[in-house]
């Protein structure tokens, strides 16, 4: 039985090949033992105990958080690489350049959203990566940072869904243009035939002809643009923090049984009707 929404657009949705690919793993995985703690079977201590586990999880946290620090001074270091092409997209302000995007400031964080021509909609953990990253935005713009959503179909699809959504984001179409080919976001149906493609910095099977990254831009005072930064997959669950909460809980994400990680994410309109249909 497939897990898969029944309410999301086919076009967005996991190949078929891919999802057995995933199924395939899953079945070689080793499950967990029954003295596992697990919410049906946790381990019950005094609190005592507790505060014993607590603090020494703690010190592992503090660890982590260290960790975490200097990982983020390494991606600021990170060279940075002179965008040579000049890219322009459709805007509802007419055609933009990149150096538009910054809108003034210094620094530009670029959502890929997978949405492309024909869908109908945006893919729906796109959009749950949206609901979290727009509250940002006015934050970010004390920072001397911008946001921009850039998405491959044409902006007549992208702005009836925007609506839909209640964003307001500034979301511009790549459509007609080398962007999302050269971020290696967006893929061919030729290319996917062929096997591979890169993604993530590495050649694999993708799910999809259109995947999710974030990218950073910096604009100097000059006027020239240079790419920093880039993160896909899991790397982009730096924007939802829903799944940190969600790490906390006993059942933690609970997926293990869907057909893929976040399987069970709707467009923020359409939890209700979900949950009415079960």
């Amino acid at each position: 039985m497939s897990n898969h929404p029944p309410d999301q657009t086919p076009l967005a949705a996991p190949s078929k090949k891919w999802l057995a690919a995933q199924q395939e793993i899953s079945r070689h995985t080793p499950a967990g033992t029954l003295s596992t703690p697990s919410f049906e079977n946790p381990n019950i201590v005094s609190s005592g105990e507790w505060l014993a586990a607590r603090r020494e999880l703690l010190r592992q946290e503090k660890e982590l958080t260290r960790q975490r620090d200097a990982l983020a001074a390494l991606q600021r270091a990170l060279p940075w690489v002179k965008i040579e092409k000049p890219y322009t997209f459709d805007s509802p302000r007419g055609r933009v350049s990149l150096a538009d995007l910054f809108d003034g400031r210094s620094q530009l964080i670029v959502q890929h959203f997978m949405f492309g021509p024909g869908w109908e909609e945006g893919c729906k953990s796109c959009s749950f990566m949206m609901d979290h990253l727009q509250p940002t935005v006015v934050h970010l713009k004390a920072r001397d940072v911008s946001f921009a959503a850039i998405s491959h179909a044409p902006l007549t699809e992208i702005l009836p869904f925007k609506q839909r959504m209640g964003w307001n984001i500034n979301w511009v179409s790549a459509h007609g243009t080398d962007f999302n080919s050269d971020f290696q976001v967006s893929f061919t149906p030729e290319q996917i035939a062929q096997g591979k493609v890169t993604y993530n910095f590495t050649l694999q099977d993708v799910p999809n002809n259109e995947l999710p990254g974030i990218s950073i831009f910096v604009r100097d005072a000059a006027g020239t643009i240079y790419h920093t930064y880039s993160t896909f997959g899991r790397g982009v669950e730096v924007a939802m923090t829903a799944y940190n909460l969600l790490d906390l809980v006993p059942k933690g994400r609970d997926e293990t049984n869907l057909d893929y990680g976040m399987a069970w994410v709707r467009h923020h309109d359409r939890y209700t009707a979900a949950r009415a249909a079960v």
